[in-house]
């Protein structure tokens, strides 16, 4: 963690939903990875003097016109085991995909050397594009997920990690042995976690089922119940991503009408869980994901590849209704891995449910997708009071971007406004873009 740091220039963060801020001229200072000053409109001459007087750091990196500081992305849903299979299987049924594709894939997680190459390749290549925290699935493997875990606190990334429990339903090369066995397996994840970072400073473990329809009632019982005995604990699930998909959940848990019911009865949702794509919502569900504190995670880019639809989730609703919401990339379940790919999809997305519903969900700008993407997704996450923008107090998560890097983003040009660079930042820029990555206040990539 870096002991100091200082900066001045552009800063660009979202206060809300829809209150993008702006800051030139700003003086920024990291102390322990913690934000201790955010000053607005300090002249660049001004800077060394008040400095002297706080005695803060000497160094300061001083932005240029074209450069600025944004908070790092939050991923809220990201199968790490596909990383090695993304844009596999695209335009397939989401069940189809599944066993001719997912599953074979993940069980390679079962041999540890694989695991580390895919795994180490996976945290440089999401942290080389900024995605500063992650939500991750696992494969069913306790001791690659354990891996997982080694690698992102090494890497430094922020991460929730998660062994993915699924006990049937699933090839028998691919699946929990027994309930107990996934409960074992669950319970030893956590204790891994909890040594390896006892403070919690940078991962937790998540509970991860699967599908309602790889978990047997009992497997879901017994991770409600872990659930209730860790309140610290995130829970991810897939929640109504596909028809095929809530038509077999339907067939195997009759008793419930919705997925709302099914997975509230097992003591799995609350404000602690991150609830990947809910493509397919009814006023009821939307009112009991409200009720009960519960985050969306949005993955535009797989819910119009994989699946079998062009599944535009109903993103406007769940803001209208003060849901919580952030992006995923879902990873192997589309074409991409960029967070600024899923914010351009969520614009098509959100056009494209504004043209079906006649107008009454209204389709997102700039500034709420890039809220989804960074405070939205730590809402999600329930690490708001840490992470999401650059309030004082908060920890330094950041991307130092450089929008001036030639023959990548639209190019600048002398009347650009600041907004108008960040506009063309986030609708044509890449990772090329993004000049440093810090976490905690960290150099993780420069």
């Amino acid at each position: 963690m870096g002991e100091h740091l200082a900066f001045h220039g552009t800063v660009i963060h979202s206060l809300g939903l829809s209150e993008l801020e702006i800051i030139e001229d700003a003086l920024m200072v990291v102390s322990d990875g913690r934000i201790v000053r955010l000053d607005k409109h300090i002249p660049k001459a001004e800077v060394p003097t008040l400095l002297e007087s706080l005695s803060s750091p000497k160094e300061v990196r001083y932005l240029g016109r074209g450069e600025f500081l944004i908070p790092g992305f939050v991923d809220t849903h990201n199968h790490a085991p596909q990383y090695a299979q993304r844009g596999l299987g695209q335009s397939m049924h989401i069940l189809d995909w599944l066993d001719k594709v997912t599953f074979p894939n993940e069980a390679r997680f079962q041999d540890i050397g694989y695991a580390k190459r895919i795994y180490s390749q996976c945290v440089d290549g999401f942290l080389k594009q900024g995605i500063t925290t992650a939500s991750y699935y696992g494969s069913l493997h306790a001791d690659a997920t354990n891996i997982l875990a080694d690698l992102c606190l090494q890497k430094g990334q922020r991460a929730f990690v998660g062994k993915c429990n699924m006990n049937r339903n699933a090839p028998e090369f691919y699946r929990d042995a027994s309930v107990e066995s996934s409960l074992a397996d669950t319970e030893a994840c956590i204790r891994h976690i909890r040594k390896i970072d006892p403070e919690g400073k940078l991962l937790k473990h998540v509970l991860t089922p699967r599908f309602a329809t790889t978990c047997d009632p009992e497997l879901l019982k017994g991770l409600g119940k872990i659930a209730s005995e860790n309140p610290d604990l995130p829970i991810q699930t897939h929640f109504n991503e596909a028809e095929q998909e809530i038509n077999f959940t339907k067939t195997l848990f009759p008793e419930f009408k919705n997925e709302a019911d099914l997975y509230e009865s097992f003591g799995l949702l609350n404000r602690r869980s991150i609830l990947a794509h809910c493509c397919f919502m009814t006023d009821y569900e939307m009112d009991r994901l409200k009720s009960l504190e519960c985050g969306v995670a949005h993955c535009p880019i797989s819910n119009m590849t994989v699946g079998g639809g062009f599944m535009a989730s109903p993103i406007r609703q769940f803001l209208g209704r003060g849901i919580k919401v952030g992006l995923g990339t879902d990873s192997g379940g589309g074409y991409s891995s960029s967070i600024l790919d899923a914010m351009r999809q969520a614009l098509v997305a959100s056009n494209a449910r504004e043209v079906a519903s006649q107008g009454q969900d209204r389709g997102l700008g700039i500034s709420e997708l890039f809220f989804l993407a960074t405070l939205g997704g730590a809402q999600v996450c329930c690490l708001d009071d840490k992470i999401g923008n650059f309030e004082v107090g908060k920890e330094f998560d950041a991307l130092l971007i450089n929008s001036g890097t030639p023959g990548i983003m639209t190019m600048l040009e002398d009347w650009d406004s600041t907004e108008t660079i960040f506009d063309k930042f986030i609708m044509t820029g890449d990772d090329r873009n993004i000049d440093q990555v810090y976490v905690r206040g960290r150099l993780v990539k420069s």
